[in-house]
C-alpha cells in the first residue's frame, strides 16, 4: 500500500532522528537532540527544495547548505549518506571516530558535501552571508540577458546558540543592508541549550530583531509539520525572487523529539540516549527497524542523485549556450570559479615585484599595501575586498575599485565596525569560489577576528588579512591600540602565514605570496609611519618569499654577528650593522618577513641565513619568547622586544622608552661578542 505523502515524510524525519541515535550511541558520544528536533525541517528543505548534484558536491550553481549548529553534524551526515553522497553507511557507523568522514562537527575538505567546517556557533551563518554575497555580486558580473548561469541560494540552518553569539548581530545586520535576497536561515526555535531552558538569559525577540535588520521574517512554523517548513520555503523563495532581502524563518521545535522522557530538556542535546530510552524511542515512533537500518523506500526518496544529476545537465546546456554567445565572459567565470590565477600570473608578478624595487620608494607598508592592491586588483578582477571601517586607515580602495552596495556591484568592501563577521563572511566568500577575497583593520584588533581567522587556516582557505598599525609606532593612541602580543599570538596558529614588510618590496611580496598561496590565509601586518627603502640585490628578489633571507651581508662575507628583525625594525638593525661594521665587528641583517614561510624551507636555507655557530640578535617591536626559537643552536643570543603593555606618546619617545633604538642592538651586539 502507498503511503501518503505526511506518512513518507514522517518515516523519512524519524529515519534521520534514528541514523543520529544510532551513530550517537555508537560512539558513546555526540549531540542526538538538534538531529532529533530538526528532522522535519531537513526533510522539507532536502527533499523538496535544496538545488544540489550528490555526484558532483562542486557544481558552481548548486545551491549552499550550512549547518551553523554544527554540534548536530550527524543530521548532515544523514541527509549526505541517504542523498546519494559519496558516505558510505560504514562511516556512519564510525562516527567521531579516528580519521573516519563523519568527524563530531562538520569539516570542509574531508565529507563530499560539506560546505564550511562549523562548530564554533554563529560563524556558520557568517560563512552563509559570505557565500550568499559571493552568488550576488557573480550573477552581477556574469550573468547576462537570456543567461542565468549563476542562480542558486544559501540555505543555513541555526539554533538559539548561533543567535545568542554576537557575530550573528553583526552578519545578519550586514545581510540586512546588502539585502542578500537568496540567503534564507531556517531557526531551530528549541527554547534549550546546554545550561536548560533559555528563559534565563536568552530573551531576545528574536523575529523583531531580524525584522530591525531588514529580514523578512516568517513567523510561528511548526517545525515538526513537513508541509508547513515547506509552505514557508516557498514564501522565502518568493522573496528571493522579489529581492526584499533575506529571509528568516522560525520554526518551533522540541529538542530530541521522539524520546518519551528526555524531549525539549537539556539532557538530549550532547549525550547518548543509552539503549533504554532508544528502545523507548523506537517504540514511541513506531520504528522497528535494527540500528542503521534504512528502508528502501526511504532511501529513495532522499536519493537525489538523478534529479541533481538532470539539474546539473541543464545548467550545463545553458552554460554552453551562454559560452557559445560569450565566450571570454565563460572562461574567466570557469577560471575563477575552479580558484585559478590567470595564465602567466607568476611572471606578471615577478615583473611587478622588480618595479616596486627599481622605484625605491619610502612610505609606510600600509601606504605600500594599498600600493599592491592597486597593482594586482587589474591582474586579478577577482580581487575583492575592504576594511571593517577603516578604510582610510587601512587603506584597502583603489582607483576604480566601486563600493559594493545592495544596489550596486563592486569591488570594496564597507564591512563597518564588524572584525569578527567580516572574517568569517570572507571565509564564506573563498569557500564559494569566483573571489580572491581579503579583510581589514588593526593588528590588534585581529583578537576580535580571531576565532574566524583560525577557521580559514583549519580550512585552509585563501584569505589576506590586512592588518596595519602594527606596532607602538601609531604612537599617541596609546596601550589599547598598540599590538604587543599579537604577532606572535597569530603566529601560533597552525597554517597562517603572517607577514610583516620592512619595506614596500616586501610589502608587494608579501601580496605576491599571499594571492598565490593556494593553500591557507595570510595576514600582512603593516605600519603606520614610514619606512625607508632597503638596498637588495634584485636578482635575488625571490629570496623574499623564503620568508628569512640574508638583506645585508657582513663585510668580508664571514659574519661575527647576525641581527634578525621584521618590519620597522629592520631599518634600526641595519643602521645598528652600520655602527657594528665601523666598530670591526662583521655583522650580517637578516630580514625575516614570514616565519611560517620560512620555516618550510630546506634545513639548508635556514642553516645557511642563520649559520648555528654565530651569535644572534633578534629584535621585533612585540612579545619576544618565540624569537628564542630562531636563537637556539647560536653560541650567545639575545631578544630585544617590548614584554608589557604600551603607552600613550609620540612614536619616538616610545621608541626610547622601550628600547627600539640602534643604540641598544648595538650594545647588545657588542655584550655577546
Amino acid at each position: 500500500m502507498r503511503l501518503s505523502q505526511t506518512a513518507q515524510d514522517t518515516l523519512c524525519a524519524n529515519a534521520l532522528r534514528f541514523l543520529a541515535i544510532d551513530a550517537v550511541e555508537a560512539a558513546q558520544s555526540g549531540h542526538p537532540g538538534m538531529p532529533m528536533g530538526m528532522a522535519e525541517i531537513a526533510v522539507a528543505l532536502w527533499t523538496r527544495h535544496l538545488k544540489h548534484n550528490p555526484t558532483d558536491p562542486t557544481w558552481p550553481d548548486r545551491d549552499r547548505f550550512i549547518l551553523s549548529n554544527g554540534h548536530g553534524s550527524m543530521l548532515h551526515y544523514a541527509l549526505l549518506h541517504l542523498s546519494g553522497y559519496d558516505l558510505p553507511l560504514d562511516e556512519l557507523k564510525r562516527f567521531r571516530q579516528l580519521h573516519s568522514k563523519t568527524p563530531g562537527h562538520p569539516e570542509y575538505g574531508l565529507t563530499p558535501g560539506i560546505e564550511t567546517t562549523t562548530g564554533p556557533l554563529g560563524q556558520g551563518l557568517a560563512n552563509a552571508v559570505g557565500m550568499a554575497l559571493a552568488e550576488k555580486l557573480l550573477a552581477a558580473e556574469f550573468n547576462r540577458p537570456g543567461h542565468r548561469i549563476v542562480d542558486h541560494h544559501t540555505w543555513v540552518f541555526l539554533g538559539d546558540g548561533c543567535l545568542m553569539e554576537g557575530i550573528s548581530h553583526e552578519a545578519a545586520s550586514f545581510a540586512g543592508v546588502q539585502r542578500l535576497s537568496k540567503l534564507v536561515a531556517l531557526w531551530d526555535d528549541n527554547r534549550i541549550s546546554i545550561d536548560g531552558d533559555v528563559a534565563g538569559w536568552f530573551g531576545d525577540d528574536t523575529p523583531a530583531r531580524f525584522r530591525a535588520y531588514g529580514w523578512n521574517v516568517i513567523e510561528h512554523v511548526d517545525g515538526h509539520d513537513t508541509d508547513a517548513v515547506d509552505h514557508a520555503i516557498r514564501d522565502a523563495r518568493r522573496n528571493a525572487r522579489d529581492d526584499t532581502g533575506p529571509t528568516l524563518i522560525c520554526c518551533r521545535t522540541t529538542i530530541g523529539r521522539g524520546s518519551p522522557a528526555r524531549a525539549g530538556t537539556a539532557s538530549v542535546h550532547g549525550a547518548p540516549l543509552g539503549k533504554d530510552e532508544i528502545a523507548a524511542t523506537r517504540a514511541a515512533l513506531g520504528w522497528d527497524h535494527p540500528p542503521f537500518d534504512i528502508p528502501e523506500e526511504i532511501r529513495n526518496s532522499f536519493d537525489a542523485r538523478k534529479t541533481g544529476a538532470a539539474r546539473q545537465s541543464a545548467w550545463q546546456a545553458q552554460f554552453d549556450a551562454y559560452a557559445r554567445e560569450w565566450p571570454e565572459l565563460a572562461a574567466e567565470f570557469t577560471r575563477r570559479v575552479t580558484k585559478r590565477l590567470p595564465v602567466g600570473f607568476r611572471v606578471l608578478a615577478d615583473a611587478i615585484l622588480r618595479g616596486v624595487h627599481n622605484e625605491a620608494a619610502t612610505l609606510a607598508s600600509r601606504k605600500a599595501s594599498q600600493h599592491a592592491i592597486g597593482r594586482l586588483a587589474r591582474a586579478l578582477p577577482e580581487l575583492l575586498g575592504g576594511s571593517a571601517d577603516l578604510t582610510h586607515s587601512n587603506l584597502t580602495d583603489w582607483p576604480g575599485c566601486g563600493a559594493v552596495r545592495a544596489d550596486q556591484a563592486g569591488r570594496h568592501i564597507n564591512w563597518g565596525v564588524r572584525e569578527f563577521g567580516m572574517a568569517a563572511a570572507l571565509n564564506g566568500i573563498a569557500l564559494h569560489g569566483g573571489y580572491l577575497t581579503f579583510g581589514a583593520t588593526f593588528l590588534v584588533f585581529s583578537d576580535y577576528a580571531r576565532n574566524a581567522m583560525r577557521m580559514s587556516a583549519l580550512m585552509r582557505q585563501r584569505v589576506v588579512y590586512v592588518m596595519t598599525h602594527d606596532s607602538i609606532g601609531l604612537g599617541e593612541d596609546g596601550p589599547t591600540h598598540q599590538p604587543v602580543e599579537h604577532l606572535p599570538s597569530l603566529r601560533q596558529i597552525p597554517n597562517l602565514d603572517v607577514w610583516r614588510p620592512c619595506d614596500a618590496v616586501e610589502t608587494q611580496a608579501a601580496w605576491n605570496a599571499s594571492v598565490m598561496r593556494a593553500d591557507g590565509p595570510s595576514v600582512i601586518a603593516c605600519s603606520r609611519q614610514n619606512l625607508p627603502h632597503q638596498a637588495r640585490d634584485a636578482e635575488r628578489l625571490g629570496d623574499i618569499a623564503r620568508g628569512g633571507y640574508v638583506l645585508a651581508e657582513a663585510d668580508d662575507g664571514q659574519p661575527a654577528m647576525v641581527l634578525i628583525a621584521t618590519g620597522s625594525e629592520v631599518a634600526l638593525a641595519m643602521e645598528a650593522r652600520a655602527r657594528l661594521q665601523a666598530d670591526g665587528i662583521a655583522t650580517r641583517v637578516v630580514s625575516m618577513p614570514c616565519t611560517a614561510a620560512f620555516d618550510r624551507q630546506a634545513a639548508s636555507w635556514r642553516d645557511a641565513v642563520l649559520p648555528p655557530d654565530v651569535p644572534r640578535v633578534a629584535i621585533e617591536a612585540a612579545q619576544p619568547d618565540s624569537w628564542w626559537k630562531y636563537l637556539a643552536g647560536a653560541p650567545r643570543a639575545a631578544v630585544i622586544g617590548i614584554d608589557r603593555f604600551g603607552e600613550s606618546a609620540p612614536a619616538g619617545e616610545l621608541a626610547t622608552l622601550f628600547g627600539m633604538t640602534p643604540e641598544r642592538i648595538v650594545d647588545t651586539a657588542r655584550r655577546l661578542r
